[in-house]
């Protein structure tokens, strides 16, 4: 008797649902995509080879029919499902239910051709009873899901191949662009560009003591001569005040005064404010959420959380994590309710079920939101023991955001106390929580530290109007306005999302390739651009515009939901995309001509104290200072918004002074010299020569050099440790 094949696309999750199937079913697991557009020269075909579009993968004059090629580390793979599907009465496709599932699906049905029945399965967890459900109600391969991320693919191809050899051209060799990868960069050039335009705002204002046999009380200057004192947030990135309102900025001498002024006085209670609050929680998680928390709460990059996320789904512990669902099914609803009332307690159970509903562009509802899996949650202490460290603190997230947004809500307090002394208004704030309500649980993290500080409980004693207070001290405090902070990988993501840019799903790759290219580097966990981003963003905004406009993009995802759905053609579609008068190709033909190397490659730092302008030039080798005659490296790693003129203008100084010498070489007679590269500080024994080489070409000789040391100091560096480098 046969046995049905059921082909997934990893073998962990090959393995948990063999568990289900039992007898007469083998797993096996394609091990991601079998098929793909040709990588490279030596995959394609040799039927293929002498067509002008082999390369590309993509044939634009008929209909854009891809290249599909079996790649080599794939081949064997291949073999052996071929060899598992002779053996069987039936194929089962249980690939995830998405359209890079429903892709691989596509794929395997093409390269294995079966002669048996076919089955499409679909589940959205791997768990016993969604297996058996998913076996009773099969389906077969929806084509529109398959055309879609065919489309997404060749696109992206498109764009790929014919963008970067312009900027190969006209900034430095090895650049790539990338649909969802060029707009990710520009979101963080343009996060560096405010930070280098803003100009910051002093202001000063007090902080007091005050004492009561009640208990005491900070509180902050308010207003003087009834006239509110400026604080940050009446400051724009221009340094200027923008509120339309009348405010006060304080100034050192103004508050210095005044704490001699005011301190050991008594102050009068004019106001007293109780107001209550209620605090909801938020949404299950979707792949965008999940990966946003993660970051601020774990600190884990979007890549380590997906494949975190992965190995849980893939185990059974949660369902499907890529989504942009923020529903629950009554299943899921079911089992929190049940939890919370075993676990917590009735008055922590509202009367009815919380409903979510997404609001972000262009979401998909093809899953539920990311939940524990099964039809009631495994506990912590079970998963605990069970779980590796990071796949414990990512499921114990999962858990604890599933729950709390079953619960009822938080309730509370905001007090205000206002204290008067002469002409001088104080306030105080505080906050208590009467009732927690789903903060037993979980509550949300958030990109602002000093929001989250703001958050917690902070108790007001119990004054009342007109009481008399003694100002026990009062201290002046300086305050300077913040430039906009940088972007990490959660704000990243998060832009990206609210502006509908690309998928979730795809954002732990797209940070990925912006690091590993060198747009991007981490300081910290903020995102910072190099200067290589700068021009590359430059020239996009300037002569390929709608390749990294924001509507744009986002407006290509929604065409391609359409196609998803069935609701757009894909080959009318990709010819909107590549012809016609503002398609990939006509604009990259006037780029092609249009684009000056010099101006996009050049960011302008100011002029000198001699009136030489000074600017960081993006070459070949990486960027450079320019003023004049002269050139200097500047690492790779310096952020934009810290190189100042007066930095730059000392650089290019140094430059003119030439190398150190450190001593001379008695073995060869060379000296040595101490010098500043893009990567550091150097030694080097000799100059570069020119000698003779092939014809009548020359060729630079290239002198022994030796990086300086991790903790060495260059202006401490003497001859002898300088030989011994």
């Amino acid at each position: 008797m046969g046995s049905s094949l059921v082909i997934v696309e990893s073998p962990a999750k090959a393995r948990t649902i063999e568990k289900y199937l039992g007898e007469g079913f083998r797993v096996e697991a394609s091990v991601g995509h079998i098929r793909d557009l040709p990588e490279n020269a030596e995959q394609i075909p040799a039927s293929k080879k002498k067509l002008k579009w082999a390369r590309l993968g993509v044939n634009v004059e008929k209909k854009f029919q891809p290249l599909y090629v079996v790649p080599p580390e794939k081949k064997s793979q291949v073999k052996f499902l071929k060899d598992a599907l002779k053996e069987a009465d039936a194929l089962y496709l249980a690939t995830d239910e998405d359209r890079e599932g429903e892709s691989i699906a596509w794929h395997l049905l093409e390269v294995l051709k079966p002669k048996v029945p076919v089955k499409r399965l679909v589940f959205n967890e791997i768990t016993r009873t969604a297996i058996q459900r998913a076996l009773q109600n099969p389906r077969d391969v929806n084509l529109h899901l398959v055309r879609a991320q065919e489309t997404r693919r060749i696109v992206d191809r498109l764009y790929g191949y014919e963008v970067s050899p312009l900027l190969w051209k006209k900034v430095r060799p090895k650049l790539s662009a990338g649909r969802v990868q060029s707009v990710a960069v520009r979101l963080v050039v343009e996060r560096e560009r405010r930070r280098l335009a803003f100009m910051p705002a002093a202001w000063w204002d007090a902080k007091g003591l005050f004492t009561h046999e009640k208990g005491n009380l900070d509180a902050e200057l308010w207003s003087l001569d009834s006239v509110r004192l400026a604080s940050g947030r009446d400051f724009g990135e221009d340094g200027k005040l923008r509120t339309k309102r009348e405010v006060r900025v304080l100034q050192a001498d103004e508050a210095h005064a005044l704490v001699e002024r005011l301190t050991g006085k008594t102050a009068t209670v004019t106001a007293v404010e109780e107001k209550p609050y209620t605090d909801r929680p938020a949404a299950p998680f979707t792949t965008s959420t999940l990966q946003q928390e993660a970051n601020r709460k774990l600190r884990f990059t979007a890549r380590r959380t997906m494949s975190t996320a992965q190995r849980l789904y893939e185990n059974g512990w949660i369902t499907y994590m890529r989504t942009d669902s923020t529903t629950l099914s009554g299943e899921a609803v079911a089992a929190a309710r049940a939890l919370i009332q075993k676990q917590y307690g009735a008055r922590f159970l509202p009367n009815t079920a919380r409903v979510y509903n997404k609001k972000s562009k262009n979401a998909q509802e093809a899953h539920e939101a990311i939940r524990p899996a099964g039809q009631s949650f495994r506990d912590l202490d079970k998963a605990k023991a069970e779980l590796g460290t990071d796949e414990f603190r990512i499921y114990s997230l999962i858990w604890k955001r599933t729950v709390a947004c079953q619960m009822v809500d938080a309730k509370g307090r905001s007090m205000r106390i206002e204290l008067t002394v002469d002409d001088a208004v104080f306030q105080s704030r505080g906050r208590t929580i009467d009732f927690p309500g789903y903060r037993r649980a979980y509550v949300e993290g958030s990109d602002d530290p000093d929001a989250e500080l703001a958050d917690q409980e902070r108790l007001l004693p119990p004054l009342e109007m007109g009481n008399r207070v003694k100002l026990d001290t009062l201290e002046a405090i300086g305050h300077q306005t913040k430039a906009p902070a940088r972007l990490t990988e959660a704000s990243l993501v998060k832009e990206l999302e609210a502006k509908g840019i690309g998928r979730p799903s795809t954002y732990a790759s797209i940070i990925d390739t912006i690091l590993r290219r060198k747009y991007v580097f981490k300081k910290g966990s903020a995102l910072v651009p190099t200067f290589t981003a700068f021009a590359v963003t430059a020239l996009m905004e300037r002569h390929l515009g709608n390749l990294v406009d924001y509507d744009f993009t986002a407006r290509m995802e929604s065409r391609l939901d359409e196609i998803a759905g069935g609701t757009d053609g894909y080959i009318a579609f990709l010819e909107r995309f590549y012809r016609g008068d503002t398609g990939l190709q006509a604009v990259l033909t006037q780029a092609a001509d249009e684009v000056d190397p010099r101006t996009v490659c050049t960011i302008p730092v100011g002029l000198s104290p001699d009136g030489e302008q000074v600017d960081v030039r993006v070459g070949r080798y990486g960027p450079f200072l320019n003023m004049g005659e002269t050139n200097a490296d500047i690492p790779d790693d310096l952020p934009p918004d810290e190189l100042t003129l007066e930095m730059a203008v000392q650089i290019i100084e140094e430059r003119k002074k030439g190398p150190k010498v450190l001593g001379v070489d008695p073995a060869t007679n060379k000296p040595v010299y101490l010098m500043k590269g893009r990567f550091g500080p150097y030694v080097q024994l000799g100059d570069v020569e020119e000698i003779p080489g092939k014809g009548k070409r020359t060729r630079k000789t290239k002198p022994p050099r030796a990086g300086l040391l991790r903790g060495m100091d260059p202006e401490e560096l003497d001859f002898e440790t300088s030989m011994k480098l």
